[in-house]
């Protein structure tokens, strides 16, 4: 599991427009990752919103914010037309990415157990190094402390 003060892995995955987007198209700024189990459901849904309207915050300090999930391509955009996301959502489908950064567990809902994505943010720096990281986020005030810890890089 990719820790802080690891060098973040690689990705290279599809966005919300079906274009390729990778970790080395970010060099140079710092970018928070963030992993969420499932576009349009109400935790997600809050967590995005929030990353939403918090995006001139976190463009004042010349941070990105991408979301990453299992869903299509066609999804992400249904998703991000919905609620008027301006950032990238990746498509995510073979687990490829969730893997790299070990973010696929274990769930168990109405006592079944499924594998499922782990909300699980990671915020990268310009050097492509992980300097902080959260799992097992709960919605409600993650959005403030990513922006605290992105300023925080200064």
């Amino acid at each position: 599991m990719p820790e802080v003060g690891d060098k973040a892995p690689a990705f290279d995955a599809l966005d919300t427009q079906g274009q390729p987007l990778r970790l080395s198209d970010f060099a140079g700024r710092p970018l928070v990752l963030y992993f969420y189990p499932k576009d349009d459901t109400p935790g997600c849904t809050t967590e995005a919103c929030e990353f939403r309207d918090t995006l001139p915050d976190f463009g004042a300090v010349n941070a990105a914010v991408v979301g990453v999930s299992r869903d299509s391509v066609a999804s992400h955009q249904k998703f991000s037309a919905k609620f008027e996301l301006p950032f990238a959502l990746l498509s995510d489908p073979d687990e490829a990415v969730c893997q790299a950064y070990d973010v696929i567990r274990e769930k168990t809902m109405y006592g079944r157990k499924s594998l499922g994505i782990e909300r699980t943010t990671y915020l990268i720096d310009g050097a492509g190094v992980i300097r902080a990281k959260w799992a097992k986020v709960s919605v409600k005030g993650h959005v403030a402390a990513v922006l605290q810890a992105v300023q925080g890089l200064g």
